[in-house]
Parts: C-alpha cells; structure tokens; sequence
C-alpha cells in the first residue's frame, strides 16, 4: 500500500488517489494510453448505445451519441455571442433545454418552461410575463401539458431567458427532443373537495427526481407522465405513457379477494397512453402506493431506456416496446430494478372515481376548505402580458398567489373567498377574460399552427379564433362539446379525443395553389368516455369548416335521443349518416 499521509494533498485528493492506486496494484484493467492519446489496446468492443450498433441509430440517436444534449450550454453562449442560430446536430441539441429553432416558420427560438402539475406561484407567472416582454412577443401560449411556452426569442437571448427561468425557480430542462415531457397533475388537486388525494406532491417529487438523474435524459423518444387525483376535473391521464390513477381500496373488497394488503388510498397504473397512434393507456393490474410510483415510474423508464428501439423513429415509443414484449416482461423486468415487490390487484375490486365534469376548469366552484376556485377562459391557450400582470395582481389581492395551468389551454385561479368573488371577478373581466362557462368556445383547443411550427399544414390558432367565432354567433349549446384542432399527425392538440377534432392539411383549389384545409374526426374522449374519434370528412378547405361545423351541430341539435350528449351522437351514427345528415341541412 502507498502511503499518501506526508503527500500535502487533501483528504479528499488522499482517499481518491489511494482508491485509484490501490486498483492498479490489485491488477484492476485500466485504459493505458500512449503520448498521442489512443488506446494501445487492439481489440475495442463495438461502441453502440444500449446494445443498438452506431451504424444502426437514426439521426437522432447520432446526434446524442456525438454529444449529450445536456452539454451544448457552452454551443448556447457561443452562439448567443455571435448572435447566430443553433446548426446541424445541435438544433436537436437546444431542445434539451427547452429552446426549439423554429425555421422556416420563424427565424427565431422558442422557449417550453417545465412547470410541476401545473403550479406556479403569482411571482412565477409575473416573471414569465417578463419574459415574453423582454425578449418575446408580448404574450404566451398555455399548452395542453399544463405548460408555457414563450416564443420569438433572438438567439442571443437565449442565455439571459434560461437564467431568468432559473432565479424564478424554473427550469426547461428536458422539456423537449427525447426526454420526459412535463408532468401533469389533476389542476385543482389539494383543493378538490371530491378527489381522494392530493398528487402534487408527487408530481412535484416526480420532477425533481428527473431533474437530478442524468440517465433520465435522451430516452428512445418523448414519455409522458400524469397524476390523476380521482377529482372532478380532467387532466386527460389515459393520454399519458404512464397515468397515475387515484383509487380506494375499502376492507370488504380486500376480504372478498383474499388480499394482506391494508385499506386506504393507492394508484392504479395505466401503460401506453399515445393518442396520436389511437391508442389509451390501460390497466397493467398493478396497485401502488403513493410513495411508490416514483420509484416505479424511474425503474419503467429505464427497462425503456435500456430497451427501446433507437433505429426506427415511428417505433421507439413505449407502447411498441410494451407490444414486442407484452406487460407481463415490462412489469418483471421493472420489478428487477426495484427494492420491492409489486403489488398486483384487481381494477374492479377498486372503487371508481366519481365522472369528470367536462368542463370543470372553467367557472366558479366550491374548494374543500370553504373557499372558491375561478377557472378562466383564455381562447386558444394565448395570453398577453398585460392580462398575465392583471391576473397575478388578482391572485395576490383575493386568492393564495397561485395559478394553475391546465391541459386545456386555460388557467385556474383558487382560494377565493365567498366575499371576495365578485371583486375577482370583476377585476377578471377587466383583463378582456372570461371565467363563465362557454358550452362552444370553453373546450376550444388549437396546437401553435403553422405560424409557427414548421410541421403544421394549417393556422391553427387563428382558424379556431375563426371557428368559434362563427359558431358562437350562430348557436347556443345546452352540453359542452370540445373541438381540438391540431396542425399535423404529431396531434399536439389531441384531435382523436375531441367531441370534434380537426387535423392539418393541405387542399388545393381551383387555381393550382393550396390553403388551409382539415381532416375531420367525431367522437373523441377521455376517462370515462374514452373514445378514439372516427374520420368523417377529409380534405375540407377551412373556408368551408365554419359552415359544415355549424350544420353538424344544429343537426345533433335536431336530431339527438334525449339527454344524448354529442360523442354518443356521433358514436351512434355511422359515417354515411353523418355526412348525409349534414349535407341535407346544408341543401335545405
């Protein structure tokens, strides 16, 4: 043994050096490397990732490979310096941290925050208000992941926007490319008066543990994670890789099925939520805890990070994983990272959670503590900075200084009291928002469009603004109907689960040129009217939308079984019936 004792080095530079000699006297196979810096060995293994030959990645696992997309900070500042875009390898590279270069649909950044269940405090909201007025374009979008994106940010911004994120006690971190998205929670969990638990603390904890694990990042592809908290209000889990669902176990169930495990409150575990493939997550049978399903949920994305395709883009999502092998080898070859067993317990012995209410997000509605939450309408998920100021002024002044996001493309303010709502409300009407219930335009939802991303064949945006608009003057809907319009098949906007859903597309007109033009799908939804929609109409210049929309809905309208909302509508109607259903009204 080499004593180090008289050496001057620290204790610390003592105990790794000692360990580093100790291995080589102990005959330990260390890299020997000549002057030039090359290995003298021979015989090198065949590099790969996860088993995957380097000559078998698509370009994207290259380009991880080349260089973590963790490590382009430096790429960031360099670039920022001289006031250029990131190039090559490294526009993948950025969306680790969270900024996507968005040519050709604009020549600039955009900035995706990572936003825990959706909480942000009114300090928070305010400097992601700074944000978009000093180095954006005045407002932001809220996504369907309960998130905020800002966009238009120069290049040489890019650095003062993360350190910015970073003081408010933010992060972008993985919000984009392969990595674990957002993780969303039930909007109004711990205030909720008919949830069964309140899951931010776990979202919150979920988060936090991505954000420490370094292994976590460049996954096969994107993963979605969602708390559930059994409440009335949806957070769309069954849409989710990985949907965490609050349930109760009572003792009689416990006894009828013979069962050790103690009465309380547990998660149900759903796999392979991915409904731009027409797919739900489902049960895996699998009952945890609540202290568990992080654990549970880090082990599950490592077997897909270990085992994922990393050759073929289309297929590299958990779910085609979970079809090659079945749950039963996804569930063992989880359990195997875990220090304990899992639990396995019938669906059915749990008791249901209470139906959503569709559009729950949006009003005034009692909290369990006696006071109040107000869900306001911000069409199409866009908000300006003035009104994002207002609204955290109004979140101080009559509520607890909190915000929060849904998957909706609206925002929740809670802990009004009862004297107080008026007031709030009338400071809420001031900003040019609403907090009442729109049967139309509450459950309107439009991806960013082609006005700014460059996968979009239409402008969805506006075209919703246009949509609702034209509907809203023309019908009032005693049943809330949900119309998603997303701008190609990525489906960012969940048009499969829409009441109406339209999806992106080019249709040429008479003089050769293209406008923006619609797939349209009817019949969507989620929980516990979870429905893939079907395609009625394709190819349908958006010019013609508005009135083909307007004469489908005034046909339900005339034509509905009693009490029928309009999914089971469009679900008990075959497509030949629809379409002629329509194109009678329009004749008449």
């Amino acid at each position: 043994m080499v004593d180090l004792s008289e050496s001057g080095f620290t204790a610390e530079q003592t105990s790794y050096l000692s360990g580093f000699i100790s291995g080589i006297l102990q005959g330990r196979e260390l890299p020997f490397l000549g002057q030039d810096g090359e290995s003298r060995f021979t015989h090198e293994p065949e590099q790969s990732v996860h088993g995957t030959p380097l000559d078998d990645l698509c370009k994207e696992e290259r380009i991880k490979f080349e260089k973590n997309g963790l490590d382009c900070y430096d790429t960031i500042l360099a670039n920022a310096a001289n006031h250029e875009f990131p190039r090559d390898g490294d526009v993948f590279r950025y969306k680790f941290h969270g900024l996507f270069f968005v040519s050709p649909a604009q020549e600039s950044l955009m900035l995706r925050c990572r936003i825990a269940g959706g909480a942000l405090t009114s300090q928070q909201f305010r400097g992601l208000a700074a944000v978009a007025q000093n180095w954006g374009p005045g407002h932001v979008d809220l996504t369907t992941r309960a998130n905020v994106q800002v966009r238009e940010i120069m290049p040489e911004h890019a650095p003062d926007v993360l350190m910015t994120l970073a003081d408010l006690g933010l992060t972008s971190l993985g919000s984009g490319a392969d990595n674990i998205r957002n993780i969303t929670a039930t909007p109004t969990t711990g205030f909720d008066p008919d949830e069964l638990i309140d899951v931010m603390p776990y979202a919150r904890a979920m988060h936090h543990y991505i954000l420490r694990h370094r292994d976590l990042y460049g996954l096969p592809r994107k993963f979605n994670i969602s708390y559930d908290s059994g409440g009335r209000v949806s957070v769309c889990a069954d849409t989710n890789d990985i949907g965490f669902y609050a349930v109760k176990v009572t003792q009689s169930a416990i006894e009828n099925h013979q069962s050790t495990i103690s009465p309380g409150i547990y998660f149900r575990m759903q796999l392979c939520g991915i409904t731009g493939h027409k797919q739900f997550a489902t049960d895996c049978g699998v009952l945890l805890t609540p202290a568990e399903t992080v654990p549970v949920a880090a082990a599950l994305i490592r077997v897909f990070i270990e085992n994922g395709d990393r050759t073929n883009r289309k297929k590299a999502r958990l779910k085609y994983l979970v079809d090659d092998w079945g749950i039963g080898k996804i569930l063992e070859e989880t359990r195997k990272k875990l220090a304990f067993p899992l639990r396995h317990f019938p669906l059915d012995a749990c008791e249901p959670s209470l139906p959503k209410s569709k559009h729950g997000h949006l009003g005034i509605h009692p909290q369990s503590d006696g006071r109040h939450y107000i869900g306001i309408l911000t069409p199409v998920g866009r908000i300006t900075v003035p009104q994002m100021l207002a609204l955290a002024d109004i979140a101080d002044e009559f509520g607890r200084g909190e915000v929060r996001l849904t998957v909706w493309q609206n925002l929740i303010l809670p802990g009004i009291p009862e004297e107080k709502l008026q007031a709030a409300i009338t400071a809420i009407r001031a900003t040019g928002l609403d907090h009442r219930n729109n049967a139309i335009t509450g459950g309107l939802i439009a991806c960013t469009g082609s006005r700014g991303c460059k996968y979009a064949a239409a402008d969805t945006k506006g075209n919703a603004i246009t949509l609702g608009d034209h509907l809203s003057s023309k019908m009032i809907l005693d049943q809330p109907v949900n119309i998603h319009l997303t701008g190609c098949q990525h489906s960012c906007a969940q048009h499969y689960i829409g009441d109406i859903g339209l999806m992106g597309t080019r249709v040429k007109v008479e003089d050769g040129s293209t406008v923006d033009g619609y797939n349209i799908v009817l019949g969507g939804g989620v929980d516990e009217t979870q429905a893939i929609a079907r395609e009625v109409w394709t190819g349908i210049a958006f010019d013609q939308v508005p009135a083909l929309i307007e004469q489908l809905l005034c046909a339900y309208l005339a034509t509905r079984q009693e009490g029928e909302s309009f999914a089971n509508f469009t679900r008990r109607l075959g497509i030949d019936e629809l379409q002629t259903l329509v194109t009678a009204r329009a004749a008449a």
